[in-house]
């Protein structure tokens, strides 16, 4: 089965470092940042895989990634609330479609979200 790997556009390398490494946790596995150059980056959390692009026509700001079967969400919905990040203070809800199911949608400071779902 291939691999998908969804791109990101960021604006702002900083503000996505701050946002995907220091707050969500991700890693970083490489990045692409030649000088007076935009910046692309991979970045993995678990089995999570999201490229960074601050190429214009790599993709739209505004995207959804949904990412299923997050294991231990309300210990992460925790984790990212006792951060006292100022910028996102995601909420932890049960979704219209799974009553059995627990959700949280995080935005990052381009406009994309990221949903993550546990089943329970």
């Amino acid at each position: 089965m291939a691999t998908v790997k969804p791109i990101l556009r960021i604006f702002d390398y900083d503000k996505a470092r701050t946002f995907y490494l220091d707050w969500l946790g991700f890693h970083l596995d490489w990045e692409h940042r030649p000088a007076d150059s935009p910046a692309y980056l991979q970045i993995s959390r678990g089995d999570v895989t999201l490229h960074l692009s601050e190429h214009h026509g790599d993709c739209s700001p505004g995207a959804r990634v949904f990412i299923d079967d997050f294991e231990h969400l309300a210990a992460f919905h925790q984790q990212l609330l006792a951060q006292d990040y100022k910028y996102n203070r995601p909420g932890l809800d049960t979704p219209f479609y799974d009553p059995t199911a627990l959700e949280m949608t995080v935005t990052d400071p381009f406009g994309n979200r990221l949903t993550f779902v546990e089943r329970r």
